[in-house]
């Protein structure tokens, strides 16, 4: 092992016990609060398509603020969870092979779908988000499919983007999302041995059925979402985007949000712009 290696291990081991409590901690809070609003505003689309653009519009709402709060509230707690998440795993042994214990299988589980987890996010926010919003970028993603969401055209560009290479990102979420689902539910469970608010047997039995029913909650809630976005039919978003038309403009007239042809359709699309009254 190199001394840069041994120094990176040694400084893990002498702050391993505030590092694993941070972790834990933020899996839970902003992660964990982070997924479940994110769910449910995505199962909103059930709705109808005017519940959802509402929900997008107030996200949006802080404008040049948005990347602030995306990198102080999620994507920094989520690089540093994912780092200490696979030194973790690295580091850490199951013996689930020789020792078919509960608790042992659910370590196994935890791990794996902490491995899953991260990938699919890795592509979920490329598939949706592109990653970084650089017009040059931006021009070599979007011809392969990737960079699709438009804020401001929500339900129709999520439909749109789900309907790319068939059956592939429909199974893609779900496989993805039931693992982040899993992995916040135990992850609730082993935060609590963590954080020594169940330490008996018995505590951790009560805390084990609690946690099942939160997992299930979220496992709903979570197809809901999912389910809100592979249904709709190729007809069915030309209908979302006239809806969509109709709430930017009134929007933007309203003084709710600020005009953007980005955040509303790809380049050259033919879009219905608010009159400008002269």
């Amino acid at each position: 092992m190199s001394a840069q290696a041994n120094s990176e291990t040694n400084f893990f081991l002498r702050h391993e016990f505030i590092i694993r409590r941070v972790h834990s901690l933020l899996g839970i809070v902003p992660l964990g609060l982070y997924m479940t609003v994110h769910l449910a505003t995505n199962a909103s689309l059930l709705n109808g398509t005017e519940t959802f653009q509402r929900a997008v519009f107030l996200i949006h709402s802080p404008g040049k603020l948005l990347p602030l709060i995306e990198w102080g509230l999620i994507f920094t707690p989520l690089i540093f969870h994912a780092v200490i998440g696979v030194w973790i795993a690295r580091s850490g042994r199951s013996n689930s092979s020789q020792y078919q214990f509960r608790s042992n299988r659910r370590y196994t589980w935890q791990r794996w779908t902490g491995f899953i987890a991260l990938v699919y996010l890795f592509f979920h926010i490329l598939h949706l988000h592109g990653w970084f919003h650089i017009p040059a970028w931006e021009q070599v993603i979007r011809p392969l499919g990737f960079g699709m969401f438009r804020p401001y055209s929500a339900a129709s560009s999520l439909v749109k983007a789900m309907q790319e290479w068939g059956y592939v990102w429909p199974a893609f979420y779900l496989i993805g999302m039931l693992a982040c689902v899993y992995h916040l539910a135990n992850g609730l469970w082993t935060s609590g041995i963590t954080w020594g608010l169940w330490i008996s047997p018995a505590a951790q039995a009560r805390a084990s059925k609690l946690c099942t029913v939160i997992g299930c909650g979220l496992a709903v809630l979570g197809i809901s979402a999912w389910w809100a976005a592979v249904s709709p039919s190729q007809e069915k978003t030309v209908e979302m985007k006239a809806v969509e038309d109709r709430m930017y403009n009134a929007a933007v007239e309203s003084g709710m949000v600020s005009p953007n042809v980005e955040k509303r359709s790809e380049s050259g699309e033919q879009i219905t712009e608010v009159p400008t009254g002269e």
